[in-house]
């Protein structure tokens, strides 16, 4: 894994919603492209978050009666009350989104997903825009490689690397010894 990058492993083709898209579209979004979550984009296309089947399920549950009982307990994961109109992803989307750049080392991009505890991590280009999305799969997907891609990966990233630090004893220095 030391020498993959984001852009070899990551999902070039990524289904991301807006942050206007309602509770019902992406409930059906989710089951059609049977991913569990979506980058959000804002209205630049720039990614600012990332919503979840998990926050769906959390938006599904609340019980706006709930507030009449208080005894019984309720569970709001997030701050930002939902419009009217139901939630949308801006209501429900976990913010700011952890992103990476798609000329990263696929080890950062592994290191950021453990430490964040994050099961999909999109990936934006130097404007902030969306370009792929780099899921757990796609990170171990770098250690099924054959072992043939692994060879040729050793010997143009390190043994090509070594002889061109290694100064090579021209002719003339042969010659005076």
């Amino acid at each position: 894994m030391t020498h993959a990058y984001v852009k070899d492993i990551m999902t070039a083709n990524v289904v991301a919603v807006t942050t206007d898209a309602p509770y019902r579209n992406m409930a059906a979004m989710f089951r059609l492209h049977r991913v569990s979550g979506f980058p959000v984009a804002d209205a630049d296309g720039k990614v600012v978050g990332v919503v979840s089947e998990t926050d769906l399920l959390a938006a599904g549950t609340l019980d706006p009666a709930a507030a009449a009982h208080p005894g019984r307990p309720t569970w709001r994961p997030h701050r930002k009350q939902p419009q009217a109109g139901g939630p949308t992803a801006g209501d429900l989307m976990t913010r700011p989104a952890v992103t990476i750049g798609p000329d990263e080392l696929a080890r950062q991009a592994a290191r950021l997903m453990y430490t964040h505890k994050l099961r999909r991590l999109p990936v934006v280009d130097r404007d902030g825009r969306l370009v792929g999305i780099l899921s757990w799969a796609d990170v171990l997907s770098v250690f099924t490689r054959p072992d043939e891609e692994i060879r040729r990966e050793i010997v143009q990233d390190v043994i090509d690397r070594l002889r061109r630090a290694t100064p090579i004893a021209s002719s003339r220095h042969i010659r005076a010894r």
